[in-house]
């Protein structure tokens, strides 16, 4: 089980980022939002991978750096639960919909929904392509 979050699963792309706005479906569980969409990358299946938290939610650079840690934290020890059956290549940013601050296990617990409700919606998905 690969628990890496490397420099080639960021989502970097400005072309990627726009589709995800323009046409990508969402899920939440709050505080999280997850926004997908399907990808044309290489041949293997791959996800891009991008976290935000708003200024306009949470004001102090402090407390959005430590809510993005958290979220790329939990998103790295549990993507195993997307990554084991993917079938296409997909784009993924995570926002975060709160005020509040979060620990540790309420970030894990609501990434770990998320991320089950995606790979439960996944089949249906792709027979929409």
């Amino acid at each position: 089980m690969d628990q890496s979050f490397g420099k080639l699963e960021k989502l970097k792309s400005k072309k990627h980022i726009d589709l995800l706005f323009a046409e990508g479906r969402n899920l939440k569980s709050y505080p999280l939002k997850l926004i997908y969409a399907p990808i044309q990358t290489s041949d293997k299946p791959e996800l891009k991978t991008g976290v935000s938290v708003p200024k306009k939610l949470v004001k102090t650079a402090v407390k959005r750096n430590r809510i993005k840690r958290l979220m790329r934290e939990a998103f790295r020890k549990n993507k195993y639960l997307v990554t084991s059956d993917l079938a296409i290549s997909y784009a993924f940013i995570f926002i975060y919909i709160s005020r509040d601050e979060i620990d540790h296990s309420k970030m894990e617990k609501n990434m770990i929904k998320l991320l089950k409700n995606f790979s439960e919606k996944q089949p249906t998905h792709e027979k929409e392509l």
